[in-house]
């Protein structure tokens, strides 16, 4: 498939009060890309409509160049992966997967062929003659995969389909899902409120918050270079500073630190808590006092307080340290980040 393109979408389920707030997206062909947001922004509401399990109040919708708002469902050509995976309970593992193919009318031996095969990427292909309700919830999971993958969609919906499974599923079922999509040039959108998810997998990631993107781009700029409070916060733990900025530099209660921008004025700063560090003796930084700490294994987690300001600080390996102890803080140039 080509572009997935979404203009102007409206959707209110209850007059006045708009579930989708005029919204835009663009997914690039074969994008494994994500929507993230807190319950209830709308997300699901925007894959349903993607695959036409409800309809749009206004807006276009667009599949490579050709609008599709107002075909049914099965005229889309878009496979939807539910979190409750909505398997067939008297059906075989075959027969789930086999469901969507017979439904379009395939050959006999086609329905086979493309069967076994998405059986096969899932790993679940000596599972075939076994009934749904005798599988694991990961297993599960991976026979609703394989029914999707089977009808080689142009448009693959997947609609937080591991927040029922245990974090070591999660994880196992994050590469298998990345390695289909990457080796098989599906184009993918991805529905999740993990943030961990969105920012492991994703190619591009949009965050939502009350039926509008706030912001779109890869893993990396969106945790690196939030464009707002919330996404800021949404993505990851994170140290809020009030200060002022003049001259290209940004002075609060406990230093002055140059940053980057055109900004002038009351503003405040962000950082991420393991881009600040402890200072070694002799090293440049600030003054700060140990409140507490939380011993992580391969991290702790620290509370220091600065000029008055407390800030969490991430420290991998970390040393033996005590509250009250009496600490100096760095951070690199160009770290605080001043939000707009």
């Amino acid at each position: 498939m080509g572009t997935v393109l979404l203009k102007n979408i409206c959707k209110s389920f209850t007059p006045g009060v708009p579930v989708l707030d005029d919204l835009n997206l663009e997914i690039k062909s074969g994008e494994l890309f994500f929507l993230l947001g807190p319950s209830g922004c709308g997300k699901s509401t925007l894959m349903r409509i993607l695959s036409g399990l409800t309809s749009a109040d206004s807006g276009s919708i667009s599949f490579d160049g050709v609008e599709v708002q107002d075909l049914p469902p099965e005229k889309r050509q878009a496979a939807m992966v539910f979190q409750n995976y909505a398997l067939w309970p008297h059906m075989t593992v075959f027969e789930n997967v086999a469901f969507g193919l017979k439904i379009r009318k395939l050959p006999r031996k086609e329905v086979q062929e493309r069967v076994m095969e998405a059986l096969e990427m899932v790993h679940l292909a000596d599972c075939a003659d076994r009934k749904a309700p005798q599988l694991s919830g990961g297993q599960q999971q991976r026979v609703a995969l394989a029914r999707a993958l089977a009808v080689d969609p142009p448009l693959l919906l997947l609609d937080e389909p591991l927040s029922n499974l245990d974090a070591r599923l999660r994880d196992a079922m994050r590469e298998e899902i990345s390695s289909i999509c990457a080796k098989r040039g599906f184009t993918a959108l991805y529905v999740t409120h993990d943030r961990q998810e969105a920012l492991s997998m994703a190619d591009r990631m949009g965050v939502m918050k009350d039926g509008k993107i706030r912001q779109i781009g890869t893993p990396r700029e969106l945790y690196e270079h939030p464009g707002d409070r919330f996404c800021a916060e949404f993505l990851g733990d994170i140290n809020f500073i009030d200060g002022k900025v003049d001259n290209g530099n940004f002075s609060c209660s406990f230093g002055t630190f140059p940053v980057a921008g055109d900004f002038s004025g009351t503003h405040t700063a962000a950082i991420r808590p393991e881009r600040i560090a402890f200072a070694a003796d002799g090293e440049d930084g600030f003054d700060a006092e140990l409140i507490s700490g939380s011993y992580l294994g391969d991290c702790s987690s620290w509370i220091c307080r600065a000029g008055g300001v407390d800030l969490v600080v991430r420290e991998f390996a970390p040393e033996e340290r005590a509250a009250g102890e009496q600490v100096r803080l760095k951070f690199a140039p160009g770290r605080l980040l001043i939000l707009e």
